[in-house]
């Protein structure tokens, strides 16, 4: 009889692992859409939103962003979504899981929230729109809970551990937004 089960779970197990491949496929399970309300830190007048959409393609990511100087800001997605400290500080480092250096958002090797620059125009003003396929609002590369900061200068995306973007100046954090504000 041991010999019987021993062989049943056997061909069983198989089927099993076959039948958790087949779930990995499945279309994203948790929630579509993210919103962070972005706003300044200390003496920073910096504000706006960003929003979230996971796709088939990745998450897209769209926002506006105002009182930037003019030029490239680090954009990052941060590992803690606590905006208490006035240092800014709370937000730990970026978001990065699997442990690998820091880079641009195409880079091979990359912190899960590394998602490059933003450029504000002459006014101060970032308008973006960009899709990660790295980034997700479920799963172990959720940034759901987690902060989206914005630093004073250009991520170069490529120094350890942050891209020497400078001073953070602004942020929020990702929390689960209604189907209707796509």
């Amino acid at each position: 009889m041991k010999k019987l089960v021993f062989a049943m779970l056997m061909l069983a197990a198989p089927m099993v692992l076959l039948g958790a491949k087949e779930e990995d496929k499945t279309p994203h399970a948790g929630p579509k859409n993210a919103v962070a309300v972005i706003h300044g830190f200390g003496e920073s007048h910096v504000k706006g939103v960003v929003r979230f959409m996971a796709t088939e393609d990745g998450v897209v990511i769209r926002g506006e962003i105002t009182g930037l100087t003019p030029g490239k800001h680090g954009f990052h997605i941060h590992e803690f979504g606590d905006c208490s400290s006035a240092d800014a500080k709370c937000h730990g480092g970026h978001f990065n899981p699997e442990k690998k250096k820091h880079g641009g958002p195409h880079s091979e090797q990359r912190h899960v929230g590394d998602l490059g620059n933003i450029t504000a125009d002459e006014t101060g003003k970032a308008t973006f729109h960009m899709t990660d396929k790295l980034i997700s609002l479920s799963g172990s590369h959720s940034i759901v809970g987690r902060a989206v900061i914005i630093h004073g200068g250009a991520d170069d995306e490529k120094s350890d551990p942050a891209g020497n973007a400078g001073p953070r100046i602004a942020g929020g954090v990702v929390g689960i937004a209604s189907a209707d504000h796509k």
